[in-house]
């Protein structure tokens, strides 16, 4: 019996899906997915007369299999979970066998899964916007599988929307023909021939057009936003050469961007051939395109070689960022990739601040009973995960080293999903000539420990110093100091370097107002556009008590969602007395346009949650 994946209430162990055809309409009337969802099941074992997949908030109207009509019951709805759909099999089946279970099946307007925007919440304002975003669990708010990241399937989807509209999907694109039953509608067709996890199943449906921007790469966005697009993310192909070069071949045809609406709740999600990304990477200087390489990344580490479980995410993205990082110091200097990793040293020691030194979902493993993994959600299994990673390359002989490690297990594990064990014991018998070094590893620690590592990895510090020695000035600076500093300070520091300075304040104990005051009339960095900049900077001033910066921070709360700004910003507000109750109207004025996963986390946030809509 295989560790069962506490996420789920599907037992692959008995039968597992191998492919997926969809049919459905895209209705923004009704604010729903209306169609048939044909699962092709093997049997895992003899003698399987039933089986039980995952389903959230659907209307089930009818099940098929082999074309025969079968009985299904729908179970008790759990809180994040959703509701397991018990199907009875018409027959029999013997292991190996396969059977198509064709079930009709319609999402409902509140699906977790998908967030329908109307037109003024889109860029062009005229017609209606709809995007999919299903990892971690929210695949089942979409249709009935089995979803869970240790069952892999291929699928092909037919997909109705109206005339002015294009539908695009995490798959190939096959074309599209005029709806049958509806001259005003057309269906476009997709194809995914390599077996992906269905967290990796992604659609969206709006007034899209796309600019090729490389050999096999075309952005999409909204007419507004994609001449601007194209020129941020003009780096995507020489960065898909160094990831082959680093991870083996990419495998997937094409890999497009998709910039969505703002109230993207992430900085991007790797579904394959199209990585979907927030809009507030548009800097207009490429400097955030950091985000690309991580998701480019991930078309090895997470889409080929995947988590089992969600306890396991560590794997998906230690190895992400990882690998993130060593595309930066292809592109720009070993200096670089050491400044990051530093910088993502600095981010763990942020969150596990703010989640606690004994909370155990700081560990690289945690123990996910009972747990919604959004909740669990942090950068604990990116930033603890890659820190991992680089103290042993370290330890096992460098760079060069690391990566032939990296890319044989890449190879090893290719279309499996794995748990942290696979991954060590493959680590054993690839250095099978460095055991010694890996034994005096505190894996304990590491894995299974809350808090900060055991070891910190050594880091290059030259880029780093003048944010250090600027951050020093200013934490140890007297009143009569704040004359000293001038915009000459920051004149020769890059847009990371000034990120890192801010982000190093945000690490001590809020400054005095009159140097945030300072701090602004020398650097204005009120007038800063760039998204990572201006979160920061919002933060030291809100946590500062500086009364000016309320209305700026509560703008870039709700004008964007992603939840790496949201969050923090709503919590720091919600922190301030003067902005507690203007952090609370402002969230359920906005509540109603927020991705319903950033709404239910912000209620946790400012002590809701028990409150409805």
């Amino acid at each position: 019996m295989a560790e069962a994946d506490p996420s789920s209430f599907a037992s692959p162990d008995s039968c597992r899906t191998h492919h997926l055809y969809l049919r459905c309409r895209v209705d923004f009337e009704s604010r729903s997915l209306r169609g048939t969802a044909a699962l092709t099941v093997r049997a895992e074992r003899d003698n399987l007369r039933c089986l039980i997949l995952d389903t959230k908030d659907l209307t089930i109207h009818k099940t098929l299999v082999n074309g025969q009509e079968a009985t299904f019951a729908l179970g008790e709805r759990h809180s994040f979970k959703g509701t397991p759909m018990e199907i009875t099999l018409p027959f029999e089946l013997g292991k190996g066998q396969d059977v198509v279970i064709d079930i009709s099946f319609e999402t409902s307007p509140k699906s977790t899964a998908l967030q329908w925007l109307a037109p003024e919440q889109t860029s062009g304002r005229r017609h209606p916007f709809l995007f999919s975003q299903c990892q971690a669990h929210h695949c089942r708010a979409v249709l009935p599988c089995q979803d869970t990241p240790s069952v892999k399937l291929t699928y092909y989807a037919e997909i109705s929307v109206p005339n002015e509209l294009v539908a695009l999907m995490s798959a190939k694109r096959d074309g599209d023909k005029p709806d049958p039953e509806d001259s005003t509608r057309k269906i476009y067709r997709f194809s995914q021939p390599v077996p992906i996890p269905c967290y990796l199943i992604a659609l969206v449906v709006g007034a899209l057009e796309s600019r090729e921007i490389g050999p096999r790469t075309l952005v999409w966005a909204e007419k507004e936003l994609v001449e601007k697009s194209a020129y941020e993310f003009a780096e995507t192909e020489t960065m898909l050469k160094i990831a082959e070069d680093l991870a083996g071949p990419y495998v997937w045809g094409h890999y497009d961007l998709l910039v969505l609406p703002p109230s993207f709740p992430y900085g991007g999600m790797e579904n394959p051939c199209l990585t979907f990304v927030t809009p507030t990477l548009l800097a207009g200087d490429r400097s955030l395109s950091s985000v690309i390489a991580h998701e480019i990344s991930h078309s090895w580490t997470g889409n080929l070689v995947t988590n089992k479980t969600w306890e396991h995410f560590w794997l998906n993205e230690g190895h992400t960022v990882y690998l993130e990082r060593r595309i930066g110091g292809r592109l720009f200097g070993e200096q670089f990739r050491q400044f990051q990793a530093l910088g993502g040293w600095r981010e763990l020691q942020n969150t596990i601040n703010t989640l606690g030194g004994t909370n155990p979902l700081t560990n690289l493993i945690p123990n996910l009973k009972g747990v919604d993994p959004d909740v669990a959600y942090s950068s604990v299994p990116y930033e603890k995960g890659s820190a991992l990673l680089l103290h042993l390359e370290q330890l096992l002989g460098g760079p060069d080293t690391f990566i032939g490690f990296l890319r044989a297990y890449i190879q090893q594990f290719a279309y499996k999903s794995i748990m942290t064990d696979d991954w060590k014991n493959f680590l054993y018998s690839y250095f099978k000539d460095k055991v010694d070094i890996l034994d005096k590893v505190d894996w304990n620690a590491w894995l299974n420990t809350p808090g900060m590592p055991p070891v910190k990895p050594q880091y290059d510090m030259t880029l780093s110093n003048a944010c250090v020695a600027l951050s020093q000035r200013w934490i140890k600076a007297t009143e009569s100091d704040l004359s000293s500093f001038n915009s000459a300070d920051t004149e020769p520091m890059s847009s990371h370097q000034l990120i890192e300075f801010l982000a190093l304040l945000l690490l001590e104990n809020p400054l005095p107002l009159s140097h945030v005051r300072r701090m602004q009339e020398v650097y204005n960095f009120n007038a800063v556009n760039n998204s990572e900049i201006k979160f920061r900077w919002l933060r030291l001033c809100i946590q500062a008590k500086w009364e000016d910066a309320i209305p700026l921070a509560l703008k870039m709360a709700t004008e964007q969602g992603r939840m790496k700004f949201t969050r923090p910003l709503f919590k720091d507000l919600y922190k301030f007395d003067q902005s507690r109750d203007q952090a609370v109207s402002a969230f359920q004025q906005h509540r109603a346009r927020m991705h319903p996963v950033t709404a239910m986390l912000v209620s946790r946030d400012l002590e809701l949650a028990g409150q409805t809509a």
